[in-house]
């Protein structure tokens, strides 16, 4: 399975036309934007009508195009166990399945979780 099955399409669409590798890290695309390996997924759990959320989803949209990696929204009043789990924490930011940070988004802490 090719890394830009898991996306869709040929992949060059989502990341500008940069190789992608699913084992090393993308090479430095064209206008010298700075890549990562593909080995990272960011979720922004969140609800709707919370100022605090949508300020996370500024970092994380940012922090994300900036490095190409792919994130995700969930809707914390769509899902009964993010509900249980997170509700008094939102807006909840993980990276690969594990809690990074709540409440408010650190751009620089993001930025630095998702080099390594």
């Amino acid at each position: 399975m090719s890394i830009a099955s898991l996306f869709g399409g040929s992949g060059a669409e989502r990341f500008g036309g940069c190789e992608l590798s699913a084992t090393g890290p993308l090479k430095k695309s064209s206008d010298g934007v700075r890549m990562v390996r593909m080995s990272h997924l960011v979720t922004l759990i969140q609800k709707p009508g919370c100022h605090l959320c949508e300020d996370a989803q500024l970092v994380v949209e940012k922090v994300c195009a900036d490095l190409g990696v792919p994130w995700e929204q969930k809707d914390i009043t769509e899902d009964q166990r993010l509900h249980d789990e997170y509700w008094e924490q939102i807006p909840v930011v993980l990276v690969d399945g594990k809690q990074h940070t709540f409440w408010r988004v650190d751009e620089g802490r993001l930025r630095r979780e998702l080099t390594k």
